[in-house]
C-alpha cells in the first residue's frame, strides 16, 4: 500500500552531492518516470563508474523500475565498498521492501536502530516495513517517532494515514467496528475529507448496518463530478441496507445517466454494476438479464459480469446457473470473495450443504474473520446443530374445553444428510361442564435422510398413552413423508400419518385412530405470486373417512420483514355424519382474506427482536346453512438472546370450524424456549 512512500526521500539528504549534470535523472526519479531514470544513470554510470551518488540513484531507478533483485544486489556491492554507509544501508533497507522481503526488512531495520534510533528515514523505513507486515500498532508508534524528528513532514504523514487505513480495516475484519471508526476519524483531524479515509469509514458503517452515518461520509467526499457518482452509487448500496430498494434504483439510475461524460472506465463498470444490483434488488429481472446481456456483448465473460449473473441466479432460483458462472469466476481467481462466498450460497440455496462448508471455509482460509463469510457459516452451522424446542400452552374455547399442553423437541443432526429426532409431549384436557378429564402421554423417534439435494425423507414411529375417565389405551404413532422440489420454486410434500384425536377429553376417551393420506404442493414466482394447495384423506378407526382440500392464493409485498397477503379456500367433508360426537360435517365451505406480517427468527440478529401477526376475515357455511362470519388472530413476539438461544410467546383466537370442533371460539397462549446445544453441529467439531 505504501510502495512508494519513500521515493526520493533519501535524494533529498544527499544535499550537495549531486552534481549539476545529475538534476535531470533527479528529476526523473522525483516525478517517477523511473525508466528514463534508469537509462539516464546508466550512461552516468558508463563515464563515471566509481561515483557513489550515481550508483544510488540507479539502484533506486532499477528497484522502482520492476527490478528489486537488481537493486539489491547493486546496493549490497556498495555496501561491500562502503561499509557501515548509513545512505547507503538506507536503500538496502528499502530495495528489501521492493522485493517484498519484509521479514528480512524488518530485522535489517531493527538492527540500524540501535545505532540510529532518531534517525528520520530509519524511522520512517521501519515504520513502513512493519504497517507492509500488517503490524500497525507498532508501525504507527514509529511514524510518531519519525514525525516527532521532522513535525509535519509530508512523506511521513502519508505514510502515517496509510497506517491508520490498513489498522481500521484489520479492526474491522476483528469486528472491532468501533475502534476502527476512531482510528478513522483521526485520520480525517490530519486529512480533512481525505477521500479514502471517508470510504472506509462509509464501508464500516455499513457493515455495521448504519446507512445513515455512511451516507453522511458519502456526501462529504463529494466534491467533485466523480467522486460525486462514487459517492452516489455508495449511497444506492446504503439505501438496499436500510430496505429502500426503490431509492436504491433512483440513485443507481442518476448516476447512470450522468456517468458515461466523465470517460472514467473504472468508474463506468462501477456504476453499471451498481445499477443491474438495484434492479435485481428491485426484482426487475427482465431488465436486469436485458442490461446483463448488454454487457456481455460488450464486456465478455468478465468477472464482474458473470457475478452479476450469478447474483440474478440466486434471485430468481436459477442455481445450477449462479454455481456455473461462479465456478468459472474461480477458474480465473481462485481468491475472489464473490466467487467463493457467492458459490457457498449457492451450494446451500441448492440443497448442497457439504460443498456449501467446503467453499465458505475455502472464503474463510483467504478472508480471515470476514463478516459477510463468518456470518453465513454461522447460518450453515445452525441449520444442522443440535436443538431443543420447548413448547407450554393453555387452550379453551367456549364449549368449556380447556387443555394444557407440553412438549419436548430435539433434532440431532449427524451429517449434512442423516438426522435423528425425538418428541415428547404431554396434554391434560378437560370440560368445566362434566367435569371430564383425560390426558395423553406420547413420545416419538425419528429419522430425516437427503437422498438427493432435492428429495428429503422423514420417518417417526412411536406411542402415545392415553388416561381417559372411561378408557385407558396405548396407541402406535407413525409418520412417513418425502419432501421433494419437482422444479425451480416448487415444493412438494407426500405422506402417511398415523395419529389419535385429543383435542379434548371426550374424543380422548373415544380412542379414535386416524390415519392421514396427504401432499401439500407450493408454488411460487419471481414475481411475489404464490400458491400453496393441500390434501388430506382421512380414515378413522371409527370407520368414519374424510377428505379436506385447502387452497391458498398469496402476494408477497414485502420480504424484509414480510408482508403477505393473500385469498384462502377450505373444504372438508365426512362420509359419517356424527356431530354428537365431534365435528364431521358433509358438507363444509370457508373462504377468506388474510394478511401476514412477520420478522422471521431466522433472520433475526442475536439480541434482536422477531415478531409476527396474522389476520384473516371471511365467511364459512356448513351443511345447508347460512355463512357464518368468521375470523382469527394471531401473534408471536420473541427475543433472540444469543445464536444459541430464543424464547417468544405467543396467543391466537379463532372462530373457525375445524376437523375438531365445529361452533366454538378457541383461544390458545403459550411460551417457546429454542436452544441449540453447541456452537456449531457435531461433525465440526474438530474443524477450527
Amino acid at each position: 500500500m505504501m510502495k512508494h512512500t519513500l521515493l526520493v526521500i533519501f535524494l533529498f539528504a544527499f544535499g550537495t552531492a549531486f552534481s549539476q549534470d545529475m538534476n535531470e535523472g533527479f528529476k526523473y526519479l522525483e516525478s517517477g518516470s523511473f525508466n528514463k531514470a534508469e537509462v539516464y544513470f546508466e550512461k552516468i554510470l558508463q563515464d563515471y563508474p566509481g561515483n557513489k551518488t550515481a550508483n544510488l540513484c540507479y539502484g533506486r531507478a532499477v528497484g522502482l523500475n520492476g527490478n528489486p533483485e537488481k537493486a539489491l544486489w547493486i546496493f549490497t556491492s556498495l555496501l561491500d565498498k562502503y561499509p557501515g554507509d548509513l545512505e547507503i544501508q538506507l536503500n538496502y533497507a528499502e530495495s528489501l521492501l521492493w522485493g517484498k522481503q519484509f521479514e528480512k526488512a524488518k530485522a535489517y531495520y531493527n538492527d540500524l536502530m540501535k545505532d540510529h534510533s532518531a534517525n528520520f528515514n530509519v524511522l520512517l523505513g521501519s515504520a513502513n516495513t512493519y504497517s507492509n507486515l500488517k503490524e500497525y500498532e507498532t508501525a504507527l508508534k514509529l511514524v510518531n517517532q519519525a514525525l516527532e524528528v521532522k513535525p509535519g513532514n509530508s512523506s511521513a504523514m502519508t505514510s502515517k494515514k496509510y497506517i491508520r487505513l490498513g489498522y481500521a480495516y484489520q479492526m474491522s475484519q476483528a469486528r472491532q467496528y468501533q475502534p476502527a471508526l476512531n482510528m478513522l476519524e483521526e485520520n480525517l483531524i490530519d486529512f480533512q475529507n481525505d477521500r479514502e479515509t471517508l470510504l472506509n469509514m462509509a464501508n464500516v458503517y455499513l457493515i455495521v448496518k448504519q446507512p445513515e452515518n455512511a451516507n453522511k461520509a458519502y456526501r462529504l467526499m463529494a466534491v467533485n463530478a466523480k467522486d460525486s457518482i462514487v459517492a452516489i452509487n455508495g449511497m444506492a448500496l446504503a439505501a438496499h441496507v436500510a430496505g429502500k430498494d426503490k431509492l436504491a434504483l433512483q440513485l443507481a439510475t442518476e448516476t447512470k445517466k450522468s456517468v458515461y461524460a466523465l470517460a472514467d472506465t473504472t468508474l463506468n463498470k462501477n456504476t453499471e454494476e451498481r445499477y443491474v444490483q438495484a434492479l435485481i434488488w428491485n426484482k426487475q429481472f427482465k431488465h436486469s438479464e436485458t442490461e446483463i446481456q448488454k454487457l456481455l456483448k460488450q464486456h465478455g465473460e468478465k468477472n464482474w459480469v458473470l457475478a452479476l449473473r450469478a447474483t440474478l441466479g440466486m434471485y430468481k432460483s436459477n442455481f445450477n446457473q449462479s454455481i456455473a458462472d461462479y465456478t468459472q469466476i474461480l477458474k480465473r481467481d481462485s481468491a475472489s470473495f464473490d466467487g467463493n462466498l457467492g458459490i457457498a450460497n449457492a451450494f446451500f440455496a441448492d440443497g448442497r450443504p457439504e460443498k456449501a462448508y467446503q467453499a465458505v471455509d475455502q472464503t474463510l482460509k483467504v478472508f480471515e474473520k470476514q463478516k459477510d463469510a463468518t456470518e453465513f457459516l454461522s447460518k450453515l452451522n445452525t441449520s444442522f446443530t443440535p436443538v431443543v424446542d420447548e413448547k407450554i400452552s393453555y387452550s379453551f374455547d367456549n364449549g368449556k374445553n380447556f387443555s394444557v399442553t407440553t412438549g419436548t423437541a430435539v433434532n440431532f443432526p449427524v451429517s449434512t444428510k442423516l438426522a435423528f429426532q425425538t418428541v415428547y409431549q404431554f396434554r391434560r384436557a378437560g370440560n368445566s361442564n362434566n367435569a371430564g378429564k383425560a390426558s395423553t402421554n406420547n413420545f416419538e423417534l425419528g429419522v430425516q435422510y437427503q437422498i438427493l439435494p432435492k428429495i428429503r425423507l422423514n420417518a417417526k414411529a412411536g406411542v402415545l398413552s392415553a388416561n381417559a375417565s372411561a378408557t385407558n389405551y396405548n396407541k402406535f404413532l407413525g409418520e412417513v413423508s418425502a419432501k421433494i422440489q419437482p422444479a425451480k420454486l416448487q415444493d412438494m410434500e407426500v405422506g402417511y400419518k398415523l395419529d389419535v384425536q385429543n383435542y379434548n377429553a371426550e374424543l380422548i376417551n373415544r380412542n379414535i385412530s386416524t390415519n392421514h393420506f396427504f401432499v401439500n404442493y407450493n408454488l411460487g414466482s419471481n414475481f411475489g405470486l404464490g400458491w400453496f394447495n393441500q390434501y388430506f384423506y382421512t380414515t378413522q378407526s371409527d370407520g368414519n373417512t374424510r377428505n379436506l382440500l385447502f387452497t391458498s392464493l398469496y402476494y408477497n409485498f414485502m420480504t424484509n420483514p414480510v408482508l403477505k397477503a393473500g385469498f384462502n379456500y377450505q373444504t372438508i367433508s365426512f362420509k359419517n355424519q356424527v356431530p354428537s360426537e365431534y365435528f364431521s360435517p358433509k358438507k363444509f365451505n370457508a373462504f377468506e382474506v388474510f394478511v401476514d406480517f412477520l420478522k422471521d427468527e431466522a433472520v433475526a440478529e442475536k439480541k434482536s427482536w422477531f415478531y409476527a401477526v396474522n389476520g384473516a376475515a371471511g365467511i364459512q357455511m356448513i351443511e345447508q346453512n347460512s355463512g357464518q362470519f368468521t375470523y382469527r388472530v394471531q401473534a408471536k413476539l420473541g427475543y433472540k438472546f444469543s445464536n444459541r438461544l430464543l424464547a417468544n410467546v405467543y396467543g391466537l383466537q379463532s372462530n373457525i370450524a375445524s376437523a375438531s370442533v365445529a361452533g366454538f371460539t378457541y383461544t390458545e397462549f403459550g411460551l417457546r424456549v429454542k436452544w441449540l446445544l453447541g456452537n456449531k453441529p457435531v461433525f465440526r467439531w474438530k474443524a477450527k
